[in-house]
């Protein structure tokens, strides 16, 4: 009886669970991009590189089974169909990796003439930098040469604009690999780029040619030239940040904000409005739709037999394609400027555009031209903000208080207005939370009450003499509509400020598992695609994904690739590093992933007595004492012998040579294996001592440097 009772309640089950799938079948297609990304994510997630025919072969099978339907029964067909996009994402990721393979930079060229063409111009606070292409470098043969590099310049530069040809001396290097095992990897962010290597003039650089003038290849050069003009006559008419932030407006370049501003914004929650995204490009079209129409509408024969409402849908879309191009065209902007597009071209056609299915439009189609962007924040927090915002106000849309009444009164709309943007920030801020978590350790708490003011005057006042001063900068006019939109980012920058310096502004969060956030992405997909009462399913995964938090457990030892650089973690669990001098950059992401402001101080001799003191270094080397383990630190060969006889773990910091490092530790870590491997992150267990590596937990794949 018991085991008929179980297979009721499991016929009832499915039942209940067909009925709820069936009667939400319109949402279907939605799940087209989300299945596409679980095959990007398995192919990213791989440690080796799968063959191409791989998912392809996979593809094309599946899918001719599931149109085959009429051998499978409706459900089989569904699930094979599901495979065969998943199959798709693996296959696009792998024919994407195949397509951008460039050559990169094996080792640091210490001094090399660099001559290309520049591809980009980036303003910094502290001097230029430029992308070259069509390289040229004369310590490399034409097979060894990059695509492109990335070069600062320092010091009294010429006068140059993209497209000019360059000669420099420079410095050169690989791009970096992750800083510690499980941060972020420059190195394969910079293989989808195409970006072969890095590094810094020595001197003035020599203009060697000049940008072409005609042709096809001129046409990007030309946008280049015309974003920097733009962005020169920003900060030539509103200087310092005020200048910086307007020009991250109306161009996309965020290079000369100084680093101070940038914080401020970040730990105010206000960073997003320096990042082009839906926001900017539906201020935008909103601000050159209406007034088009409403110059149309004053044209009385127009307005009477011509369909203005869709010739304003027409200038719109150009508007915001022009914006999007001129802002870089980042991940963002792309999927805001698909889902703009989709509407307005639904209006132009007398259709109305599915909000929720225009997301899933820009989705696939992004994802299928750059299936990489799927691991990078920008993707994440972009489509993590606008699925909650949109699937909240699906809900909300038929509320009374958000319905237009010709007859509301001034105090209402104000208030209506101010609440939007009250839930617009609250539901974006906690969508994406945790993968501001994840990504960058850090999540402002105050950006509520930022984003209610920041935002109206963003949307109410900087945006309108953005566009005011795009159409009076052909007439070199710009300043009359620049001066006062500077007024409007002063504002910005002075709530950024206070909101950023009050008490608690800012909760550090220590790195978690991966697995924690694809559950939380998961549930809140569930969540917000579905429209039936099964969707409260999704709440108990991202709960689930919500506790990898706990999970959350820092190393207990990190060293860096060079040695150069290694941290300990004392017993109140912060960090005590073996330099503040150096390597400033790899030591505030150890911080930064473990949840920490700052590190206690570094390995120098204390005045506490030595049995009190868990780590105690002299000329030779340093000696760290934690859960009845001893962990020596070499410095120079000498302390070999020594060591050897009393340690659990061995860690070489320099280069000995041929020197014999086989001792009776139970983990010896040599300097070639930190080369090699790179950094190093060492965890104590029960059990014993844990070792993990960045070449170990990214495999062997393209973007790899070995």
């Amino acid at each position: 009886m018991a085991v008929m009772g179980s297979n009721i309640l499991k016929f009832k089950v499915l039942i209940w669970f067909y009925q709820a799938l069936m009667a939400d079948r319109d949402r279907w297609p939605l799940w087209l991009p989300v299945l596409l990304g679980v095959g990007i994510g398995i192919y990213f997630a791989l440690p080796f590189e799968p063959p191409l025919w791989l998912g392809w072969g996979s593809f094309v099978v599946l899918g001719f089974m599931a149109w085959a339907r009429r051998t499978h029964s409706f459900g089989q067909a569904m699930l094979i169909l599901a495979l065969a996009f998943i199959a798709l994402g693996m296959g696009l990721s792998g024919l994407r990796t195949w397509w951008v393979a460039a050559p990169v930079i094996a080792h640091e060229l210490k001094v090399v003439t660099v001559e290309g063409q520049i591809l980009r111009l980036e303003t910094r606070p502290k001097g230029l930098r430029v992308t070259l292409g069509h390289l040229h470098i004369n310590r490399l043969g034409p097979d060894q040469t990059p695509t492109k590099v990335r070069i600062t310049l320092s010091g009294a530069q010429p006068q140059f604009v993209p497209g000019d040809w360059l000669s420099v001396l420079a410095r050169l290097n690989p791009p970096s690999p992750p800083a510690q095992p499980g941060a972020f990897d420059f190195q394969r962010q910079s293989y989808f780029r195409g970006l072969g290597g890095v590094g810094f003039s020595y001197g003035r650089a020599r203009l060697t040619g000049h940008a072409p003038s005609r042709g096809i290849a001129s046409l990007g050069f030309a946008l280049e030239r015309l974003r920097s003009t733009i962005a020169q006559n920003v900060r030539s008419t509103l200087a310092g940040d005020t200048g910086a932030v307007a020009a991250a407006l109306m161009t996309g370049d965020r290079g000369a904000i100084s680093e101070h501003v940038l914080d401020n914004m970040r730990s105010s929650g206000l960073a997003h409005l320096l990042a082009i995204s839906g926001l900017h490009v539906g201020l935008i079209t909103s601000i050159v739709f209406f007034v088009v129409r409403a110059i149309l509408a004053l044209i009385q024969p127009l307005a009477l037999k011509y369909p203005i409402k869709k010739w304003a849908a027409l200038v719109a879309i150009i508007g915001a394609g022009g914006y999007a191009v001129l802002a870089g065209a980042t991940v963002p902007t792309q999927r805001a400027f698909l889902m703009i597009g989709l509407v307005l071209v639904a209006v132009m056609f007398d259709r109305r555009a599915l909000s929720m299915r225009s997301v899933a439009w820009a989705a696939l189609v992004i994802l299928s031209i750059a299936p990489e962007s799927l691991t990078g924040a920008s993707f994440q927090l972009s489509f993590a903000a606008v699925v909650a915002l949109i699937s909240v106000y699906e809900v909300l849309h038929n509320s009374r208080f958000f319905q237009s009444d010709k007859q509301t009164g001034l105090g209402r709309t104000v208030l209506r207005y101010v609440s939007g943007v009250a839930i617009t920030t609250l539901v974006a801020g906690m969508a994406t939370a945790i993968f501001a978590a994840f990504h960058f350790n850090r999540v402002a708490d105050f950006s509520l009450v930022a984003n209610v003011i920041a935002v109206p005057v963003t949307a109410l006042w900087i945006m309108p003499w953005a566009v005011l001063s795009y159409v009076l900068m052909p007439l070199g006019l710009e300043h009359f509509a620049l001066i006062p939109m500077g007024w409007g980012v002063d504002v910005v920058l002075a709530t950024a400020n206070g909101v950023a310096h009050l008490p608690g502004a800012v909760s550090l969060v220590a790195a978690f598992p991966l697995w924690g956030l694809v559950l939380v992405t998961f549930g809140g997909l569930w969540g917000t695609i579905w429209h039936g009462r099964w969707r409260v399913l999704g709440l108990p995964l991202a709960v689930l994904g919500i506790s990898s938090l706990l999970w959350s457990v820092s190393p207990d030892i990190l060293v860096n690739s060079t040695g150069q650089l290694a941290a300990v973690k004392m017993p109140n669990g912060n960090y005590r590093v073996s330099t503040l001098r150096a390597k400033r950059f790899e030591r505030e992401i150890w911080l930064r992933r473990a949840g920490l402001m700052a590190a206690e101080g570094d390995w120098q001799p204390s005045r506490r007595p030595p049995e009190k003191e868990p780590i105690a270094c002299d000329a030779l080397g340093c000696v760290f004492k934690k859960d009845h383990r001893t962990i020596a630190f070499i410095k120079r060969p000498e302390a070999l012998f020594e060591d050897c006889e009393k340690v659990q773990v061995l860690v070489s910091l320099n280069n000995f040579g041929t020197q014999d490092l086989a001792c009776n530790a139970e983990i010896v870590i040599r300097y070639q294996d930190l080369k090699q491997n790179g950094a190093h992150a060492f965890y104590f267990t029960d059990t014993g001592v844990r070792v993990e590596t960045v070449q170990e937990t990214r495999g062997l794949r393209p973007w790899v440097l070995r």
